[in-house]
């Protein structure tokens, strides 16, 4: 997957595709030929990464309609980007900042899912910030010889469902 993003062309391609889109109307807005973004769309629907969801008859030829398979790619934040264009939210924004914090020299991670009843939200968000702050003060505080200053960045966001799915 990542091999077929590896080309600046077909990463543009693809954020054209956040939205379902004819090779025709990507080229137009791209500047290229149709048929150097037909190719692109090719090699991005094989490695899965675009899905025809549609077609149209243009006079005489069957025009496909392609659209990314995914809102968001995780490969790096750096080569890919945010997809999503007008869809794009300011969470899927603040997602790409941590996934690039990740990116960066860590000395630790950590990643777990809650699966919380709505009415005790609050108090686990609460609880854990406070948990969080009191270890940060504990140690920032702590008085001793050589230092070494770490930052330490939490979140917590819900865990995105299909249209329609409840738990």
């Amino acid at each position: 997957m990542a091999n077929a993003l590896l080309q600046p062309a077909r990463l543009d391609v693809l954020r054209q595709l956040a939205e379902p889109r004819s090779c025709p109307q990507v080229a137009a807005a791209l500047g290229l030929t149709t048929s150097r973004v037909h190719y692109h769309v090719k090699v991005l629907e094989k490695a899965g990464l675009v899905e025809r969801v549609a077609e149209r008859r243009v006079r005489a030829v069957v025009e496909g309609v392609y659209q990314a398979a995914a809102r968001s790619y995780w490969l790096s934040a750096g080569l890919v980007g945010r997809l999503g264009g007008a869809r794009a939210s300011r969470e899927v924004a603040s997602h790409e900042y941590l996934f690039g914090l990740a990116e960066a020299e860590a000395t630790f991670g950590i990643t777990a899912e809650v699966d919380l009843p709505t009415d005790r939200r609050a108090e686990f968000l609460a609880e854990a910030q406070a948990a969080l702050t009191a270890l940060a003060e504990r140690y920032g505080a702590a008085p001793g010889g050589a230092r070494a200053a770490y930052r330490l960045r939490a979140a917590c966001y819900p865990v995105p469902r299909p249209e329609g799915v409840t738990r």
